[in-house]
Formats: structure tokens, sequence, C-alpha cells
């Protein structure tokens, strides 16, 4: 059996009760490096990969096998990838997405807000003249920065709030105008976009 479960965006605690009980009893707990890290309270022998490619060396069907990602694991996940490769997913365990997190951190509804992700794929900015609010996932190539000076260079003014290391005790939220520099402080932000004037 391979099953996928998503850990939240980071800290232990958010956690549901379903995938904690399934990292404490399955055989085979395979995680992301951050992932794994932050869960080395419940299990100290998660094995640590650091690439989606590595998935394939880990789940061979020999044992049922737990693949912990982080954030909800159909939201951008790796089950797609899974799927995709050929590996039969026999049950995926939600999470809490670190969007749905940096919302309520902000008491932001977020109905009206479109989903994207700019973390390790890219998304066409000019959307956001149509749909003025959005909530990224953000990567080391597309960061905040990045982020900031190409919606200033396609006219847009607004703002961008950051959410960095979210959940964890070195949390960090920011916020700047569009144009401005971001701190950039890890990787894997996420950010709430507010155009406020479509060029």
């Amino acid at each position: 059996m391979i099953a996928v479960a998503g850990v939240g965006p980071g800290k232990p605690k958010y956690l549901t009760i379903q995938v904690k009980e399934a990292i404490e009893s399955f055989p085979k707990v395979v995680a992301f490096g951050r992932v794994g890290a932050s869960l080395e309270s419940l299990r100290e022998d998660i094995i640590s990969i650091s690439r989606v490619s590595d998935l394939k060396v880990q789940v061979t069907g020999e044992e049922d096998t737990l693949i912990l990602a982080s954030g909800d694991p159909l939201f951008y996940g790796v089950t797609n990838y899974l799927m995709r490769s050929g590996i039969q997913v026999d049950e995926v365990y939600p999470g809490v997405s670190s969007l749905q997190y940096f919302a309520c951190r902000l008491k932001k509804p977020w109905n009206n807000y479109q989903l994207i992700s700019l973390h390790g794929r890219d998304f066409d900015l000019q959307n956001l003249e149509e749909n003025p609010l959005a909530i990224s996932l953000l990567d080391k190539d597309h960061n905040p920065s990045w982020l900031s000076k190409e919606l200033k260079k396609m006219g847009f003014k607004g703002k961008l709030i950051i959410g960095y290391r979210l959940s964890y005790e070195d949390e960090k939220i920011e916020e700047i105008e569009i144009g401005e520099k971001a701190l950039d402080l890890d990787p894997l932000a996420v950010a709430v976009i507010e155009i406020e004037m479509v060029k």
C-alpha cells in the first residue's frame, strides 16, 4: 500500500490525528528533508529525500509506504507526480495547506482569492488583471522580490503580504508595496497578492 499524507505547514501540532497515527504505524515513512526534520519528535527513522525523483527508488511496493508532503498533498503536491509516474497511490490523507494557515494568521477571508503556484512552475501574471486577488506558493527562483519586481514591470500597483517559515518559531510576515524589495528570508514563502490598480 502506498499512501500520501499532508503534514500541514510545518509544526507537528498542525498534523491531523489521521496523519499522526499513520506516521506512527506505517512500516516505512519517506519525507523531504525539511518535512522529515520537523517530525523527528514523532519518529526518528523517517527516510529523508531531497528530490521528487528519489521517490521512485523508495516506493518499491515491497512494503507499505507513507510519503509525507508539506501542506495538502493534492494542491500542486507530490501525489500528481506519483500518479503520472505510474505509481499507484492507494490512499491520500489531507493536511492543512500553507495557504489556509496564512489566511488564518492574517484573519483574511480568502474565498475571492485565486490560488496559484509559482513553486517549480510558471504562471501568467497577466491573469491578475481579471482577478486582482491571489495567494501564491513561491520558490527560490520565483521569490518575493522577483514577484514584486515582475508585477511592477507589468504596471500593477498594490501590495504583497509575504509569509516565511509559516508555523515555525521563526515565522516572519512582511508587507511591501509592489515594486519594493522583499526580505527573501526563505525560498518556500507564501504571498498574498492584492492588486489595487490594474494598468
